[in-house]
């Protein structure tokens, strides 16, 4: 009797052995930085077959409650309040290379549309060396004017001009409500130099994401893509258990064309 029941726990101790091997993780959670006074970090999700599902910027409430007043005033892009956020190794399987996380305590130019204190979420597709190498507009603006062709932009999108060191051109949405008469709270930006789309960015008002736990948007797409992969169509803030994510989601397989 008792060499049956020891059979047994063994057969047991092995199958439950087995289903935990079976269970294949699904979200990997990139390094945490130092943010403000709290965190931030990156997640990445996929599905059964490895297909991304969701990529994300975590912002715990101790960095939410927390944010800096007093950087300079000028309207213009300050990096003072960046971080560069990575992805977990897995991740390495989407077109995003890492996050650019800014906070703008002042906003940026122009200040009469973009004054108010706001979060840049740059998901590069690029490095964080080669976003570091972009120089000033001012100093060399010959690869900043090597635009992309129209079609791998949203039918939408336009270039005001110009651009920003350390992150390259930012092409705006003219149906954006900030554009049209209406107070910014959110829009959707994508980004080039030098011939390439480099980034995609939400940029969200602090008063936004705090009044807002859950929202949602479409991404605009464009008509082509320079390389082939999954690209989000969504995006949304989620807040929940003391965290607030910025989440790209409802990825699509796309051929480069």
């Amino acid at each position: 009797m008792k060499k049956v029941f020891l059979s047994a726990m063994i057969a047991a101790s092995l199958l439950i052995s087995c289903k935990k091997e079976d269970v294949k993780e699904k979200v990997f959670k990139g390094p945490v930085q130092i943010f403000q006074h709290g965190k931030a970090w990156t997640w990445y999700e996929v599905d059964d077959k490895d297909v991304p599902v969701r990529v994300a910027v975590a912002i715990d409430d101790a960095a939410m409650n927390s944010l800096d007043t007093t950087s300079p005033d000028d309207g213009g892009h300050h990096h003072e309040n960046n971080v560069v956020l990575q992805f977990h190794p897995k991740a390495s399987s989407t077109i995003f290379n890492h996050v650019g996380l800014g906070w703008n305590p002042h906003g940026h130019e122009p200040e009469p549309i973009y004054g108010k204190p706001h979060f840049d979420f740059h998901f590069y597709g690029i490095s964080p060396e080669a976003v570091a190498a972009i120089p000033p507009y001012e100093i060399d603006s010959t690869k900043f004017k090597n635009w992309p062709a129209a079609d791998y932009f949203p039918a939408t999108y336009f270039n005001p001009g110009g651009g920003v060191p350390q992150m390259g051109c930012h092409w705006l949405d003219f149906t954006s409500p900030e554009l049209n008469g209406q107070l910014f709270t959110q829009t959707f930006i994508y980004g080039s130099y030098d011939g390439k789309v480099t980034f995609y960015e939400p940029m969200i008002t602090e008063a936004f994401i705090k009044a807002n736990p859950n929202f949602e948007r479409a991404i605009p797409q464009p008509a082509k893509f320079q390389k082939s992969g999954y690209y989000p169509t969504k995006m949304r803030i989620v807040k929940q258990n003391g965290v607030t994510n910025i989440i790209l989601e409802g990825f699509v397989l796309k051929q480069q064309s």
